[in-house]
């Protein structure tokens, strides 16, 4: 036994006044937080283990406050430590969207997470939020040249290809910082939604939210690193946004056409960031399964090649160099 274990073992006695509890592992995503269920008195719980040296749960807290108070359905925080990183949570089950989404329930269960993201970004305090800012974004995206070409594939750039990717980066930055401002989730995709009897769905991960581009949420979503849907399925989702957005904001004057852009551009933002977090997943934290995600992620900015000219050197980088290599890897 661990001494961290233990320790949560110990916080736990006391937090439960009982020892009589069964704590199994649930789950761990894609950071240093580990989840355990714990089983007492017929009812289930979540047991979060974020040590602090690594993970702050202080965001988690906030944000969770925040969408409650906006009738998102998030955990409800039952107990708690943060000098130890220990929080007592409610427990969603075991549904996830990406182990029940299929073509009978896709479009209930996407109408009702995109419901939830209009109430998030027309209900939500972002007041103590950060901004998605130029030096974020950015961030973000040098992890796909510095964690999936250079640390996994080993692709040298050479001045031509690093001058188009500046260039194209600088592209996205803009295209993000143009937009409405709202609430962004930043990981609102089918591993973070859980199928639920009352409320569906309910949201977790939502510790990182910042204040961000308007499409950022619903690309996340119907563009998943995890599964894929066809561009006639994405484009009706995008309507029904759309639709939903003007029912509860009618003095939201977005064209279709901009939005498309806005949507389509930040989504290739999203999956070069994500390619690059799945492989410092596996080279930093050996977290290897997530590798077999990135050709999925990259093939949606290989999607809009016909569509966007500005995407050329990057769509090539990927056909020619990046994909041959991970199939090689």
């Amino acid at each position: 036994m661990s001494e961290r274990f233990e320790s949560l073992q110990n916080w736990l006695i006391k937090t439960l006044k009982t020892s009589d509890f069964n704590l199994k592992p649930a789950s761990e995503d894609a950071s240093f937080r580990y989840y355990y269920r714990l089983s007492l008195d017929h009812k289930s719980y979540i047991v979060m283990d974020a040590p602090p040296e690594q993970e702050d749960c202080q965001p988690f807290v906030k944000v969770n406050r925040i969408l409650n108070e906006c009738r998102v359905n998030v955990p409800i925080i039952h107990n708690m430590d943060l000098a130890q990183g220990f929080l007592l949570l409610s427990d969603f089950g075991n549904d996830h969207y990406l182990n029940k989404l299929d073509q009978t329930n896709a479009n209930q269960l996407y109408s009702e997470a995109i419901k939830t993201i209009v109430s998030m970004q027309l209900d939500a305090d972002t007041n103590q939020l950060d901004a998605y800012d130029s030096s974020l974004l950015q961030r973000e995206m040098y992890l796909f040249t510095d964690w999936l070409l250079a640390k996994h594939l080993k692709i040298e750039l050479n001045d031509g290809q690093t001058k188009a990717i500046e260039t194209l980066f600088n592209l996205l930055e803009q295209n993000a910082l143009e937009q409405p401002q709202a609430f962004v989730h930043r990981d609102f995709h089918s591993r973070n939604l859980m199928l639920t009897k009352a409320n569906n769905p309910g949201v977790i991960d939502f510790q990182d939210a910042v204040l961000g581009p308007v499409s950022y949420d619903l690309m996340s979503l119907l563009k998943d690193c995890y599964i894929k849907w066809s561009q006639d399925e994405i484009n009706h989702w995008v309507d029904f946004y759309l639709n939903e957005r003007l029912v509860r904001d009618a003095g939201l004057n977005i064209g279709r056409d901009q939005f498309q852009r806005w949507f389509d551009l930040m989504g290739v933002q999203r999956h070069l960031k994500a390619s690059g977090i799945f492989a410092r997943l596996s080279h930093r934290d050996g977290k290897h399964g997530f590798l077999k995600d990135v050709p999925r992620t990259l093939s949606y900015i290989l999607d809009l090649k016909q569509t966007y000219q500005e995407l050329a050197p990057l769509c090539q980088l990927i056909e020619n160099q990046v994909l041959p290599k991970l199939e090689g890897a």
